[in-house]
């Protein structure tokens, strides 16, 4: 159950991943580079999955969300314009020792059950069923272990694969432009529904704003984005933010709020999900 927050709170929860990209996007408004209006922010930091299942709890006041697990979350939260990852050539991939058949009985490890890679696999590979949850930066080893026949990558794993001799099956991004002739939703950030408009359309323009000093000067989240890059190369961490921090993470346009409709569209289609009837995205 969310809880009730007043609208004159100032200090709000907000959750994202320790990723690159997402650093990169909110250090701005959380170290106090820009005007956040009077908002103070108690930053929440887990993986995806973690933060999605904080959502399904009504934990958090905004965080970063799976578009899959959004798709279950409209009744509670709406979708900001600003902080989204959307792309191009930036889905997950389905990787192996080596190059395989994939059939119902085919173990694949997956970075949470809601995320919007493993809703990908589910379009691509519908009758697979043996599949097991793990943390995103475990899946590269499992599968060199044998732990399982094949993994769901996300992140920044699509770019260190190769170099331990794991093979590329699909890349579901493709699969999905193909599909859909649309950029691939992969996250988005929320905040609870039952705010007071101002109050949310406040936190957008914040988002927003973040963004857009983070990329007038990249170098100002550098400390930040390598402090919970942890072991990753600086190369890495700077393709990572490349490829998820574009034009849609400014404001998600016409053509990002096409994709998001799109890909609730074949959800709903497919019976995954219910039909939606909330406004999912807030008006300017």
């Amino acid at each position: 159950m969310i809880s009730n927050l007043q609208s004159s709170t100032s200090l709000l929860t907000l959750g994202f991943s320790p990723c690159p990209n997402d650093c990169f996007i909110f250090d701005a408004m959380i170290h106090s580079r820009i005007d956040t209006e009077g908002l103070q922010f108690e930053v929440v930091m887990e993986d995806v999955e973690s933060l999605n299942q904080k959502a399904f709890r009504g934990e958090l006041t905004i965080t970063k969300l799976s578009y899959h697990a959004y798709a279950y979350l409209t009744k509670i939260y709406q979708l900001l314009n600003a902080g989204s990852a959307l792309g191009n050539n930036c889905g997950p991939l389905l990787i192996a020792n080596s190059i395989i058949q994939i059939n119902p009985d085919t173990r694949i490890a997956i970075p949470g059950k809601y995320t919007t890679a493993n809703f990908l696999l589910s379009l691509a590979f519908p009758d697979v069923k043996n599949k097991i949850e793990m943390v995103f930066s475990d899946i590269e080893n499992a599968v060199l272990n044998g732990e399982v026949d094949a993994g769901l990558i996300i992140h920044e794993n699509r770019f260190t694969y190769q170099e331990k001799g794991l093979k590329k099956i699909i890349d579901l991004g493709e699969f999905w432009e193909t599909l859909s002739k649309a950029p691939i939703p992969l996250g988005g950030i929320v905040i609870q529904r039952n705010l007071p408009d101002e109050l949310k359309l406040k936190v957008d323009r914040v988002i927003r704003r973040s963004v857009e000093y983070a990329f007038a000067h990249p170098n100002a989240s550098s400390d930040f984005v390598k402090e919970n890059a942890q072991e990753m190369s600086e190369e890495v961490m700077y393709k990572h933010i490349g490829l998820y921090v574009n034009k849609y993470s400014i404001d998600l346009g016409d053509e990002g709020k096409r994709a998001v409709e799109l890909l609730f569209d074949k959800a709903q289609n497919l019976g995954v999900i219910d039909k939606i009837e909330e406004e999912i995205f807030l008006g300017n």
